[in-house]
């Protein structure tokens, strides 16, 4: 990596970042779908849950919230991810983060399969996020989580592996999409929390393969000037051929 300096220009820097903007950063490993995407407003649908009936904007409140589809109860990788969010529930909740399962099954399967769920865990682990039964397939379609290649034996379209993590806005802040036969990585998803938290406080990105507490870049169209005021134990820029000073990090 270049050698960093330490920054003492106030130029303004034209910002060659517009184009990474989050709203067009989604990402998807399988085929993309048209419907909700980021920077979209979640449906404030009622979903009847394992925990009752209510509107997803009530569960979202003024925090954060991750809606995650599934393709199916009683199914090997999906038993794995499901006890893996009840073991980081508490993770999310020191962050402010609310969880919501959701699959097309009906709310006694639902029932019957978390006690396989808590005994895979084999902590004595709970499972106490509400999940959602969508046996009509209403919910997956307006939210965007059909699987497009995965039936059941009748030739039911199933939910894809989703996931949405959700702001106090409402909005849609980062979306994953991962075949029936890849498990989602919640470290990942923990990591991606942290790193949608950050932006939110500070004006920062994370840069690739960032992990809670290593430092962050500043956002390009913050000035040198701006910065000095905002990050006042201060940052440092890469010296790059260019000579343009946009690579600049910091600690928040």
């Amino acid at each position: 990596m270049p050698a960093r300096s330490r920054n003492t220009s106030t130029e303004t820097l034209i910002n060659p970042f517009h184009l990474l903007k989050v709203r067009h950063a989604l990402c998807f490993l399988g085929p993309k779908m048209p419907g909700l995407t980021i920077g979209d407003t979640i449906p404030n649908l009622e979903v009847n849950t394992t925990h009752g009936k209510f509107k997803i904007h009530d569960l979202v409140g003024d925090g954060w919230a991750i809606i995650f589809s599934h393709p199916g109860d009683f199914t090997p990788v999906c038993t794995t991810e499901l006890a893996k969010m009840a073991q980081y529930l508490e993770e999310f909740e020191k962050r402010g983060v609310k969880l919501l399962g959701l699959s097309c099954d009906d709310l006694q399967s639902h029932t019957e399969w978390i006690k396989d769920i808590e005994a895979f865990t084999g902590s004595g682990c709970k499972v106490r996020y509400p999940i959602v039964a969508d046996p009509n397939r209403e919910i997956i379609k307006q939210l965007n989580m059909v699987d497009p290649d995965e039936k059941d034996s009748n030739g039911n379209s199933l939910p894809s592996r989703a996931l949405h993590i959700v702001g106090p806005d409402k909005k849609v802040k980062l979306s994953f999409l991962y075949p029936a036969s890849t498990g989602r990585n919640m470290d990942e998803v923990l990591r991606a929390v942290e790193s949608l938290l950050k932006a939110a406080k500070h004006k920062v990105a994370t840069p690739c393969n960032w992990k809670p507490g290593d430092p962050v870049v500043i956002s390009p169209g913050v000035s040198n000037e701006k910065a000095k005021e905002m990050f006042p134990h201060g940052f440092e820029t890469v010296n790059l051929p260019s000579k343009k000073d946009y690579l600049r990090f910091t600690n928040v």
